[in-house]
């Protein structure tokens, strides 16, 4: 039998960024053996507008109308460009006055797996506001993100 401690250490940069994070979420799915790429790449494909079912796409223009009501800025797609590449992982670090979101993109392709690990830091009432709806949300809308992502030729 394998001791805990013997396991291989999970590790993710948004964990580096924000090792204390009011909210935190890892996705993996499996990866075509057509759709190996770098992590930025994926980064990149995730956030691409292609890769946002349309029920993603719908609830963003909901935020987007929303967020001005509570003082928060309407979002930018330069809020996911890629801040930096350590191995196997692709960092994506947004800091603005309400939170702050870190997303790690790892590729595994070994195993050919693509994981997203997402961490927020809160910052104040504005934040915790804009984010109980999104924690209920960030999970599905993630995980379907990356599914399309993948279903997508390359």
């Amino acid at each position: 039998m394998t001791a805990v401690t013997d396991l291989p250490h999970f590790h993710s940069l948004a964990l580096d960024e924000i090792p204390a994070p009011d909210f935190a979420d890892v996705q993996i799915v499996p990866i075509p053996p057509e759709l190996i790429m770098e992590p930025q790449d994926w980064a990149a494909r995730l956030f691409d507008f292609r890769s946002a079912p349309a029920w993603v796409t719908g609830a963003m223009a909901v935020r987007q109308s929303v967020v001005g009501l509570i003082g928060i800025p309407q979002g930018d797609h330069r809020a996911f460009a890629v801040q930096r590449v350590v191995g196997e992982e692709a960092l994506i670090d947004t800091d603005d006055r309400h939170l702050q979101f870190c997303c790690g993109v790892a590729v595994d392709t070994e195993r050919r797996l693509l994981r997203v690990t997402t961490t927020v830091r809160l910052k104040g009432w504005r934040g915790r506001l804009y984010f109980a709806p999104v924690a209920i949300l960030h999970g599905p809308v993630v995980r379907s993100m990356m599914i399309k992502a993948t279903r997508r030729p390359r």
